[in-house]
């Protein structure tokens, strides 16, 4: 079968030949790569841009006169205004690179969340979000005093404008939710929860890990305080996320590491701090990583936001019409409402990590597991399940080996 499909805006097959690594083997067989939730692939363009800076540059930014200096630094800062653009920050000092987007969620959870709450303030969430956007609420709500509240989902996770507005409370301080579930894909209504969230008062914290590496994002579109996004999932290197950030909000946290870069001034007793976001970036950062996440945010705005949304949301339909087709088959996740291209199932009784190594043997790479979300899985009543999530190089071919290799399983596992 042809891997080009007529409802695709991009050409497909030229795609593909941008990702070396879709012509290797997994166990003998043709990779079908079907784990984006947890990292994408990683285009020719991104990897000689690190491979570039390593080879031809390696010199630390920000505090040489040298030229090598000086061509890192500008490569880097290059880097962050590509960052500001994909999101559509309108300011300055509003993009503060991380390691990850779990790192992001932590420094607004201790250098906002443990500065300012107080016993007895809220902080609203959902049962659907991954540890990394659970974890230091749990934490920063124990060190001071605040409440962690939950918004009631409705079937298969469905988060609605209204179900947060009746979770809400005067108490609220700052509402931490997902923009797409890693489990389900389920997008919540994000820019009508912010309206609701600040004529409480409150902040908003978004999780846009698996949003902004598959739909266009801007942030004030979306009304929100904070996003935090990885480069791992958007055809970027590991080790290193955004976190965006309404500047007064930045300025006015502490940092929540210290050392070199970050500073104005030091003395023996005390120190000044720069602001955002260089407040935020103490030490020496991931260079080769940041400008191999200017070179994916290139590529992937090359080649359109909207179009790869397009994309996913054609493979999603006929990824569950052919699954549909699969007896024994559980399904789960919301029918309605927005949803990004991530499908979780169960096959029957069999273990989700048997069901993944007879796919792994047909050269399928799922996740399987309960996907950093145990409360979730708590909540749909099961331990876990097999996901198949899909990206922008992904085909009708790779969803038609998914499902003939479920037959497999059927045959291995009765």
């Amino acid at each position: 079968m042809s891997t080009t499909s007529a409802h695709t805006r991009y050409d497909l097959e030229r795609v593909r030949a941008d990702f070396p690594i879709l012509t290797r083997k997994m166990r003998g067989k043709p990779l079908a790569y079907l784990d984006n939730g947890a990292t994408s692939l990683k285009p020719r363009p991104v990897i000689d841009a690190e491979v570039s800076y390593l080879r031809d540059i390696s010199a630390n930014i920000h505090r040489g006169v040298y030229e090598l200096s000086e061509q890192a630094t500008v490569l880097y800062d290059e880097a962050r205004e590509k960052a500001k653009r994909f999101i559509g920050a309108p300011s300055d000092g509003e993009a503060v690179f991380t390691k990850s987007a779990t790192e992001a969620v932590n420094i607004v959870a201790f250098s906002w969340g443990r500065k300012f709450l107080k016993p007895g303030d809220e902080i609203l969430t959902t049962e659907v979000e991954h540890h990394a956007n659970l974890i230091p609420w749990q934490e920063v709500a124990r060190q001071t005093g605040a409440h962690l509240r939950f918004v009631e989902l409705g079937p298969g996770g469905i988060i609605t404008a209204a179900s947060v507005e009746a979770a809400l409370t005067e108490r609220t301080r700052i509402v931490a939710i997902t923009g797409m579930s890693n489990v389900t894909g389920f997008m919540p209504p994000v820019a009508q929860i912010s309206r609701l969230a600040h004529k409480r008062g409150a902040i908003v914290i978004v999780d846009g890990a698996q949003l902004v590496s598959h739909h266009p994002v801007n942030v004030e579109e979306l009304d929100v305080d904070f996003l935090v996004w990885s480069g791992h999932k958007m055809c970027g290197p590991t080790g290193v996320g955004v976190l965006y950030g309404r500047r007064a909000l930045l300025n006015n946290m502490d940092p929540l590491l210290y050392g070199g870069d970050m500073i104005v001034r030091v003395y023996r007793d005390r120190a000044e701090y720069k602001e955002a976001p260089d407040r935020f970036e103490t030490g020496t950062p991931n260079i080769s990583g940041v400008i191999a996440l200017g070179a994916a945010i290139e590529y992937l705005e090359e080649i359109g936001m909207e179009a790869i949304a397009e994309h996913e949301e054609h493979l999603l339909e006929y990824a569950l019409e052919r699954l549909a087709e699969v007896d024994g088959i559980t399904l789960y996740g919301p029918r309605e409402g927005r949803c990004g291209g991530i499908i979780s199932f169960n096959l029957g009784q069999v273990h989700t990590h048997d069901v993944g190594s007879v796919l792994d043997g047909e050269g399928i790479a799922v996740r399987t597991g309960f996907h950093c979300a145990q409360p979730f899985m708590r909540h749909l009543g099961i331990h876990g399940t097999v996901r198949a999530s899909f990206y922008l190089y992904n085909t009708r071919e790779d969803v038609d080996r998914l499902v003939t290799a479920l037959g497999r399983v059927q045959e291995v596992f009765g």
